[in-house]
């Protein structure tokens, strides 16, 4: 059955903070006709059923709770002109830059002029995580958690485990205390304690600990845990919640073809954003999940001023040098260089590490040759950006080998 097909300037596939900023920045640009298409029924991505404040304060000037950042952010992106349209899922590519939709109004073919892939990451949940045990109810991730507690009001348990100590993790726990719930035990495997909020201090932390079984039929009743000394025990609890973990939802960007980066897991972008497909762009946390509400939205105004140039006839790059990480570093993003490309978001790359490291000295190298180190002046932990200055992308030979960074 053919599709109906039509053109726009612009199509934004996700409707998170990414994406909503980048087509409030185009619709105020004047790129032409700019279309979101959101595949939940409501936009915002997942600020719009995080309860807590702290959303906002750059951007915005003030600071909101989640829903109401996301509010916002919708009010801008549609008050620019752009078209949003939610509850319509991109189930493929047709050819370039053209991409198959399906919503209750039927299917649809649209191609675009160019294309911001936007569509965020995922929390890992229990069954990709390899956890033994039985499968009741009330086991969850923080997205679900908050969608439950925040979207739809319904009761979660009594007494709960949360699974992390990420920023994200402490989240799990204000909802978990919003909705009345008792949190036990906060659960790391990392040796090391983290820096934690001073309310989430009265939580006691399992420091080199794992999961190891979830017991129960009908609802959950017990997490069974070992340490890394050999010790083990259950906890009793009715809730547990496993948070971070996250993975880039990039599904649609292998579908089409698009090369991912080995250490995000999201699709490789240059540092104006750029994917090996042309016309092609990617932004927010589908490059690396998961950094903050505000890092994504400021992605997506800076994806749509490469957008723009890309509208006016700047030139697709190809290739690149490929930038990769070593040792205890885990990604980097972006992670090629193009040769004609502008320096990155605020001239610096971002980083993760796989462990913590006190005052790391981040090493750039090329083919032997050193081209920057850089020191940080605090510890490194897993979970956290780092931040390394990229005035080095000038030394690098366009012709050489892949650039290294490293850490010690």
């Amino acid at each position: 059955m053919s599709r109906p097909a039509r053109t726009v300037d612009v199509l934004v596939v996700g409707a998170g903070p990414a994406g909503l900023a980048a087509a409030a920045r185009l619709g105020r640009a004047g790129a032409g006709a700019v279309e979101i298409v959101e595949r939940e029924q409501q936009a915002g991505g997942i600020p719009r059923h995080c309860g807590h404040g702290g959303f906002g304060p750059r951007e915005q000037r003030r600071a909101m709770s989640g829903p109401q950042y996301a509010r916002q952010l919708v009010d801008n992106a549609v008050r620019a002109g752009a078209d949003l349209r939610t509850g319509v899922t991109v189930t493929g590519w047709s050819g370039p830059r053209t991409l198959d939709t399906t919503s209750p109004a039927g299917l649809e073919r649209i191609t675009a002029r160019a294309v911001v892939l936007a569509t965020g990451a995922r929390e890992r949940p229990r069954s990709a995580r390899l956890v033994p045990g039985t499968r009741p109810a009330g086991v969850l991730t923080t997205g679900e958690l908050q969608q439950a507690v925040h979207l739809h009001g319904r009761r979660v348990g009594s007494r709960a485990i949360v699974v992390g100590a990420e920023p994200i993790a402490f989240s799990a726990v204000r909802t978990l205390w919003a909705a009345g719930v008792e949190v036990l035990a906060m659960v790391t495997d990392q040796e090391r304690r983290p820096p934690r909020p001073l309310l989430e201090r009265r939580v006691p932390l399992l420091t080199g600990a794992t999961v190891t079984e979830l017991t129960g039929r009908g609802r959950l009743t017990g997490v069974g845990l070992r340490h890394r000394d050999g010790r083990s025990t259950t906890v009793g609890c009715d809730t547990v919640v496993f948070t971070g973990d996250w993975i880039p939802d990039h599904e649609l960007a292998r579908r089409g073809g698009i090369p991912l980066d080995p250490g995000t897991r999201g699709p490789a972008v240059d540092t104006a954003f750029r994917t090996a497909g042309a016309g092609v762009f990617a932004a927010g946390n589908l490059l690396h999940g998961v950094e903050p509400a505000g890092t994504a939205s400021e992605e997506g105004r800076y994806v749509a001023d490469r957008v723009l140039r890309h509208l006016s006839g700047e030139a697709w790059p190809d290739g690149g040098l490929r930038v990769q990480v070593a040792g205890p570093l885990q990604w980097v993003a972006p992670n090629r260089i193009a040769p004609d490309g502008p320096r990155p978001l605020r001239g610096r790359f971002l980083l993760r590490i796989r462990e913590p490291l006190a005052r790391p000295v981040l090493v750039v190298s090329q083919d032997g040759r050193v081209l920057r180190r850089q020191r940080l002046l605090r510890t490194a932990l897993p979970g956290g950006g780092l931040h390394l200055r990229a005035d080095w992308i000038g030394s690098a030979d366009p012709g050489g080998g892949p650039v290294e960074i490293t850490a010690y």
